[in-house]
């Protein structure tokens, strides 16, 4: 599985689109236009299509975009969508952590030791601790993204075409479509956290691709929270880095 290469080229495709570009070096303008027609859209123009996919902005968000845009009724222009959260997650959720801890007093060896306890960043990690942590992350991202329940079966087999043209493997594509499927539990995907900073960008992605405006999503980030063990301190500083992110 290639979990790793899928997390980083959605992160890169964030980092892109929070600068107004693809981020992607595909032809995202093209390859969406040709969805929207394969939905019964027809022409992008105007931005929308008659499926409920903001096609007009998706166009630099390729299978991020696709991810969270295929939720219905959701304006992708606006503060959904966290690209900057995404593509940062490991950096913003520690200096999330940092914050908590100011002021807080402890001679030098004991912080030292607390630190290497917290865990590493996704940005950092290598070999099959990389790989795991980016399973962690795309399951989170996944069923926050269903959290309203409005990804349907045709949605699904876009998003996982998206997926597979950023290079997923037969493995990474059967598990993409298992992870569209499956019961949403967020005690299960608490349990797959390997250390706190894994819980905290496991919050912060779900956070990043939620609004938290929608009820149904709020009460997927409350259960998470908790499933987490995450104080409410912690959820409000990583959900502030996500909207200083922007």
């Amino acid at each position: 599985m290639n979990a790793s290469k899928i997390l980083q080229q959605l992160m890169q495709q964030a980092g892109g689109s929070q600068k107004g570009g693809s981020g992607s070096g595909m032809d995202v303008k093209g390859m969406l236009s040709g969805l929207s027609k394969q939905l019964g859209g027809g022409s992008s123009q105007g931005g929308g299509s008659s499926s409920g996919f903001d096609i007009k902005s998706l166009l630099g968000g390729g299978a991020m975009g696709m991810l969270v845009g295929s939720k219905r009724g959701r304006s992708m222009g606006g503060k959904a969508l966290k690209y900057g959260a995404i593509a940062g997650v490991g950096m913003l959720a520690w200096k999330a952590w940092q914050s908590s801890q100011a002021g807080k007093t402890g001679d030098t060896q004991q912080n030292t030791a607390q630190n290497v306890s917290e865990g590493e960043r996704v940005e950092v990690l290598s070999g099959e601790i990389q790989e795991r942590r980016s399973l962690e992350l795309l399951q989170a991202m996944i069923m926050a993204a269903r959290a309203d329940g409005h990804i349907d079966e045709q949605e699904q087999a876009l998003i996982t075409e998206q997926i597979d043209a950023l290079g997923a493997d037969q493995e990474m594509h059967n598990w993409v479509e298992q992870q569209l499927k499956a019961p949403l539990d967020a005690q299960a995907l608490a349990r797959e956290a390997d250390s706190p900073q894994a819980a905290r960008e496991m919050y912060l992605i779900s956070v990043a691709v939620t609004d938290d405006q929608n009820p149904m999503e709020r009460a997927w980030l409350d259960q998470l929270a908790s499933a987490l063990n995450l104080p409410k301190e912690m959820t409000v500083a990583l959900e502030r880095q996500a909207q200083q992110a922007g």
